[in-house]
């Protein structure tokens, strides 16, 4: 039925029994995305299986790195800008409403990455087949974009595996394992990847109907009733993690699913329209940005190679040990170093738990465990390729290690350091080859935290940079380079943010009013919360550090909370008392009143502070600029970034703001340099 035919995406193949194998692999790409081109391609195939309908179908991904990632980011993108985004929507639903038509069984067979678009694609097949491989993982992730599905996801999961776990889904962004998706009914099938094909054929030849009770649990929780009384409780849920004015795609996906009926038409058009709508919003124009700034921050590494294998860990703390950990998780071999083995053990024991939270079963989690070793003695030193110090913040203590450990490593290997705030110019003085010696600066906690910022001095060998970009990418970590001036980019920016709400909480304010303030701009966390999670001495000491070179002082109360020995979440009190790793904050009376200037107190010192970094060339533009300030302190990403709000809102806006706060609570709010640029106007 294909003959003559030539694809440029798709490859068709029939087998003795009448059954026709498709398989994606998207020319020019080393993944398979769904563009324009792939759907009209796919739109021509079912056309001719019609008119001749095979015994079966079989979709499957020609790439070996996975299945389907999603739609076209760029295409999508430029949908929005010619206003044409409801006909992209309505194009794919038609392709996969056809599909999902063809008069034969239809088998998704799914291995490796299985993302947004490509889910609703197989979501559109009578089956769906996955492997079990550890990579097999299955989403639909578009919240994350400021949208929801729109080529019918969100009109057919509700139906396949019932309301309740659908939205769950799509409300998270989470994605599924293959066992998860088989326990919830996303797939009917689990096998080896190489066996994947042979076991869709396998359905096609005896089909199977899905389980009573998962057919059951999905009707019930879509009838009319249910979708009434489930989404208000849902839209609660939701309020309760995202402001709608924030984050209006889960609030919007919620109500376009309470008022989808029984025809899946309907819920298409509803589906489209409603996404559609998001997609012209300022949330879901700055959430793709975002998505487009983590793409450059991977690639950043071009095509270097890092040449690590095993990286030397000096310093067992809470740092030390889980960036340790982290580099075992991913493969590396690890040898932790610290003064005495009470001091490893700790991080060993943090290093277990989070080894069986990831990898799950014991197969996986013992090679883990065998790559990360104490090492009290240091013997490891000249076997690494890469030696990581993160002892505490004291210049003189790190020098003085530098001179004990490099004379043991090989000529060859590179030295990093993960101080937070000292400059590296300082620091490496005392380096014999500095050319090699660089700062790989980690966020607590290591495993959540995406970013790793690549500190430079001037006498740091450019493709030793290349080679840390690719060891973080490597890491699964996101990478930008950062000048090795006081606090870096991250913690410069946010000191004064920080310092401020330390002196609020000292003028009276209470601390959840704080976290409250900040929170409504957008913060993901209160900035006194986050004082007490980072702790209230590293927040003392850095702010030590920074305060002489951004002209802040420690605000009063900080520095004895600490002599007293609360310094946060990690003693259980600091400003707040911490139960079970979660802060009990104090009921606030109910006739109190903000002061009205409390987010521009909090929020504006941190912007004044990215228009400062941005103007001392502390990144080397200003996306990276926003995509090291989001990855690396969670700033609002449906704002896009710091110098993005500055653009949008009207840096002469914000600069009067800044003056205006100068006069009443003195100069430490004055504008840096930096707010004439004409990288605030583009």
């Amino acid at each position: 039925m294909f003959e003559g035919l030539r694809f440029q995406h798709w490859q068709t193949a029939s087998d003795a029994d009448g059954i026709v194998v498709l398989t994606l692999d998207r020319a020019g790409s080393s993944v398979n995305a769904l563009s324009r081109a792939v759907l009209d391609e796919l739109s021509e195939i079912i056309e001719r299986l019609a008119i001749e309908p095979p015994k079966g179908v079989i979709v499957r991904s020609g790439k070996a790195n996975g299945f389907i990632v999603g739609a076209d980011i760029k295409d999508f993108e430029g949908f929005g800008k010619n206003g044409t985004v409801q006909d992209a929507l309505e194009n794919g639903q038609r392709v996969f409403l056809r599909l999902g038509r063809l008069p034969c069984p239809t088998v998704a067979a799914i291995h490796g990455v299985c993302m947004g678009g490509g889910t609703e694609l197989a979501l559109a097949c009578r089956y769906r087949i996955a492997s079990r491989d550890p990579s097999t993982r299955i989403a639909l992730p578009e919240v994350k974009l400021g949208i929801f599905p729109g080529w019918g996801g969100s009109a057919r999961l509700p139906r396949l595996i019932g309301a309740p776990a659908a939205l769950e889904l799509m409300l998270t962004g989470r994605s599924a394992s293959a066992d998860n998706a088989k326990a919830i009914g996303l797939v009917d099938g689990l096998t080896s990847p190489e066996l994947l094909v042979e076991a869709a054929r396998e359905l096609i030849r005896h089909p199977r109907r899905r389980p009573f009770a998962q057919r059951a649990t999905a009707w019930a929780t879509n009838t009319w009733p249910a979708r009434q009384i489930l989404a208000p409780i849902l839209v609660k849920q939701t309020a309760a993690k995202a402001r709608k004015e924030h984050y209006p795609a889960p609030f919007a996906l919620i109500e376009t699913w309470r008022r989808g009926g029984s025809s899946l038409v309907q819920r298409l058009k509803l589906e489209a329209r409603a996404v559609a709508r998001l997609a012209a919003t300022p949330t879901a124009h700055n959430l793709i940005r975002v998505f487009f700034l983590q793409e450059r921050l991977k690639g950043l590494a071009g095509g270097a190679e890092h040449g690590i294998k095993h990286v030397h860990v000096v310093g067992a703390g809470v740092m030390g040990g889980d960036i340790a950990a982290w580099c075992a998780l991913r493969g590396f071999d690890v040898t932790l170093q610290d003064r005495e083995m009470k001091y490893v053990q700790p991080a060993l024991d943090r290093a277990k738990e989070l080894f069986t939270k990831k990898l799950k079963t014991a197969e996986r989690v013992a090679p883990a465990l065998a790559r990360l070793k104490a090492d009290v003695e240091g013997n490891g030193i000249p076997e690494a390729d890469l030696a990581i110090e993160a002892i505490y913040e004291n210049a003189e203590a790190k020098e003085t290690l530098y001179r004990a450990t490099e004379p043991k490593m090989r000529a060859d290997a590179l030295l990093a350091t993960n101080t937070s705030s000292i400059p590296l110019a300082e620091l490496r003085t005392t380096v014999q080859q500095p050319a090699r010696f660089l700062g790989l600066h980690y966020f607590n906690p290591v495993a959540l935290m995406p970013l790793v910022e690549i500190v430079r001095h001037d006498q740091l060998d450019p493709a030793i940079e290349k080679r840390a970009v690719a060891f973080c990418k490597a890491l699964d970590k996101l990478p930008v380079p950062v000048a090795g001036t006081p606090g870096f980019l991250v913690n410069r920016i946010l000191m004064p943010y920080m310092l401020e709400a330390a002196r609020a909480y000292s003028e009276g304010v209470p601390g959840p009013v704080i976290d409250r303030a900040a929170k409504k701009f957008g913060m993901p966390m209160g900035p006194i919360e986050l004082i007490d999670t980072v702790g209230l001495d590293v927040a003392a000491s850095v702010g030590a550090e920074l305060g002489p070179f951004l002209g802040l002082d420690i605000p009063p109360g900080l520095d004895e909370l600490v002599k007293g020995g609360k310094r946060g979440k990690k003693d259980g009190e600091g400003f707040y008392v911490w139960k079970d790793g979660k802060p009990h904050k104090p009921e606030v009376d109910p006739n109190y009143v903000a002061p009205d200037d409390l987010e521009d107190r909090l929020m504006l010192p941190l912007l004044n502070e990215a228009v400062a970094c941005l103007h001392d060339r502390v990144v080397d533009d200003a996306d990276l600029l926003d995509a090291g300030v989001i990855f690396g302190t969670g700033f609002a990403p449906f704002r896009g970034g710091p110098i993005k709000h500055v653009r949008d809102t009207g840096a002469d806006a914000l600069k009067a703001r800044l003056e205006a706060l100068a006069t009443k609570h003195g100069a430490r709010f004055a504008p840096r340099p930096g707010w004439g640029s004409a990288a605030l106007r583009s």
